[in-house]
């Protein structure tokens, strides 16, 4: 009887230890556990704290994304009934990332506390006990944005463009992942400039105490100018890359009025660059919504104050073609040249694109850009790209493109010369200046010097009006002298017949 007893004891022990450890790794256990911790709950009052992803302005709250990703990152977010599963976008296709699911009620713990957690309508809403919430809820979102801030370190950069067409669902951005190869090194201006540019950014990242200290907003403007195919937008690339910036890439031809480019400006978050492309284009266009006045309010009014750590860049094919009023200082901080390919940009993109420091044919082609061809460094690299298997094609094709843009360059100048003859019939030969390429950066008046560089150096005409539009230096083809053959050759008969009209004449009397 005792040994009844015994064995009936042991067996009630086992089957307490074992029964829910076999149910917990059922549907059955699970169930059961899940409406214990619900009667459990029901025995206690509990606060709810709603973290909505806009504002009242539709204005992305910060505290959202942090949370997004801190219970991303959790084991817990695994747990729950639905969750969903996105594989990685084209840079890393392999990777799997857990997202959690609307409606779904997940679990997390703190200091002994259990938390619950529901995503909403954009919309998180945070349960615990309501004796608990004075000694937990400061220190768990402190947690909450360590953890982010950790995670966020190693997150790339992402891209905003304003396309969204359901604002009050989504808000006026629409993000995605940003990874482009460019950096501020492989842009093509000079090295020193580059280097100073650099320099720049890393000052300006530690200049919040001393903009305070002037009584600034803590932001800083850039103007990339120059000709399509030089490298601009690729430059910006590198500069958010170097700063670790998103970038909110700004469609001026999406923006309604003044005031909407204005609510664009208060949606961007902090540490963030502000993109206009081709600012020149909208400038011109005077049928654009957006007044010159919004756009001036835009860069340096009262609205871009509410945001710091912010860089704004523009970018213009003319600088000549804009309003000085949007290029004064204050508005642009600082300008940088783009410049068309000289030779020592070429030699640049010949090292980069085909592995070569020199080659027979560069001779060849300094000479050719001595006569003032030029190319943007967009056209030069395809050509290099589509020939890296043969360099020396690479630099044949890059030889006859340069060629036949100097003889248009020729030919659309001697065209004016036949309609700009002086008055006794021959064209003038103008004076002529050296005007070199710079690659400046204009306006850093905190840089010890001037950023400022020098490239290949043309010819251009003095702009004076006793000089016509023909340049000697352009004079070196056959068909030009020609053209000045037959051109004195005509004259010359003019004043034969002259001569032998008045011989008639005397002859006659």
């Amino acid at each position: 009887m005792f040994f009844i007893i015994l064995l009936s004891f042991l067996t009630i022990i086992v089957g307490f230890w074992l029964i829910p450890r076999v149910l917990s790794r059922t549907s059955i256990g699970h169930f059961l556990q899940n409406q214990w911790r619900f009667v459990e709950e029901c025995f206690h009052s509990h606060q709810f704290y709603k973290i909505p992803k806009f504002n009242q302005h539709m204005q992305e709250n910060p505290l959202f994304n942090k949370i997004v990703t801190y219970l991303n990152s959790l084991p817990s977010a695994g747990d729950s009934d639905y969750v969903n599963l996105f594989s990685g976008n084209n840079y890393n296709p392999n990777e799997i990332t857990l997202v959690i699911d609307h409606n779904q009620v997940f679990l997390d713990s703190f200091l002994g506390s259990r938390i619950f957690w529901k995503l909403d309508n954009n919309c998180f809403v945070l349960k615990l006990r309501r004796k608990e919430k004075r000694r937990i809820l400061t220190s768990y979102f402190q947690h909450i944005h360590k953890i982010a801030d950790e995670i966020d370190q190693t997150k790339e950069v992402n891209l905003y463009i304003n396309a969204e067409n359901d604002v009050a669902k989504n808000g006026r951005w629409v993000s995605t992942r940003f990874k482009h190869p460019a950096t501020i090194d492989t842009a093509m201006i000079d090295i020193d400039l580059k280097n100073k540019v650099k320099s720049d950014l890393e000052s300006f990242l530690k200049s919040r105490q001393y903009y305070h200290r002037l009584g600034r907003v803590w932001k800083r403007s850039y103007l990339l100018y120059g000709p399509s195919g030089t490298g601009k937008s690729s430059f910006i690339a590198g500069m958010s890359k170097f700063l670790c910036y998103d970038i909110y890439d700004i469609d001026l031809s999406k923006v309604v009025n003044d005031s909407d480019l204005k609510m664009l400006l208060l949606q961007t978050k902090i540490k963030s660059m502000i993109v206009v492309e081709d600012l020149d284009r909208y400038l011109i266009d005077k049928s654009t919504v957006v007044s010159l006045s919004g756009i001036l309010n835009f860069m340096d009014g009262i609205i871009s104050g509410c945001g710091e750590e912010r860089v704004m860049v523009f970018t213009v094919s003319n600088k000549d073609l804009v309003d000085p009023a949007v290029l004064r200082p204050g508005r642009i901080d600082v300008h940088i040249h783009f410049p068309l390919c000289d030779f020592s940009s070429f030699k640049n993109l010949a090292s980069s694109h085909l592995g070569i420091k020199e080659h027979k044919l560069f001779p060849q082609v300094e000479e050719i850009f001595q006569t003032g061809a030029s190319l943007s460094p967009a056209e030069i690299g395809e050509i290099m790209i589509s020939n890296r298997g043969s360099p020396t094609r690479a630099l044949k094709t890059v030889i006859n493109a340069l060629q036949t843009n100097s003889e248009n360059r020729t030919s659309g100048k001697s065209g004016v010369v036949s309609h700009k003859a002086t008055h006794d019939g021959l064209p003038r030969v103008p004076r002529t200046r050296n005007l070199s390429h710079s690659g400046s950066v204009d306006g850093l008046v905190d840089l010890p010097t001037k950023l400022s560089h020098s490239g290949s150096t043309r010819t251009v005409e003095d702009e004076s009006t006793d000089s016509g539009l023909f340049c000697m230096d352009n004079f070196h083809t056959g068909k030009e002298l020609k053209n000045l053959y037959g051109l004195l050759k005509n004259r010359s008969r003019r004043r034969e017949s002259v001569d032998l009209d008045g011989i008639e004449g005397k002859l006659s009397t």
